[in-house]
């Protein structure tokens, strides 16, 4: 409040704190973990720049500990990309086909699958009614 021209005594006042601890606060030197978390992140925008913004945090806080020998843990280069509005690209799930038996219950599967992991999607039971759907998958095997 008291930068958008306001006195500093009516903001404290209406804030319910003291002007003397406004001025405290405003003169203050940063903190050690703000001071880290610039320099941090600082170090995760080069990585994420020299991968052309394909590493996610995952990637990333391993170039940082193994690359650079930077002890620092994933939880805070999440939270440090997060913050820089930083992310990695991922791949999506792929539909790689339907699958029709006709024997058992089901007659047909959509079958979607992200390096290799292969994930029921939906499938369709006799009755014509449909199970599984949005957030609703289920590991099978590759043999179907």
């Amino acid at each position: 409040m008291a930068d958008e021209g306001h006195s500093v005594q009516l903001a404290a006042r209406v804030l319910g704190v003291s002007a003397s601890g406004y001025y405290e606060w405003n003169t203050r030197a940063p903190s050690a973990r703000s001071i880290r978390h610039a320099l941090l992140t600082d170090a995760i925008r080069e990585v994420h720049t020299l991968s052309r913004g394909t590493y996610g945090f995952r990637r990333v806080h391993a170039e940082l500990t193994l690359g650079r020998g930077l002890v620092v843990a994933h939880g805070t280069v999440e939270l440090l990309m997060q913050r820089a509005g930083l992310k990695g690209v991922s791949r999506p799930l792929h539909t790689i086909g339907t699958v029709v038996r006709a024997d058992g219950p089901f007659i047909s599967v959509r079958v979607r699958s992200r390096r290799g992991v292969t994930h029921l999607e939906q499938y369709r039971r006799r009755d014509g009614s449909c199970v599984g759907g949005r957030g609703q998958t289920e590991s099978v095997t590759a043999d179907l």
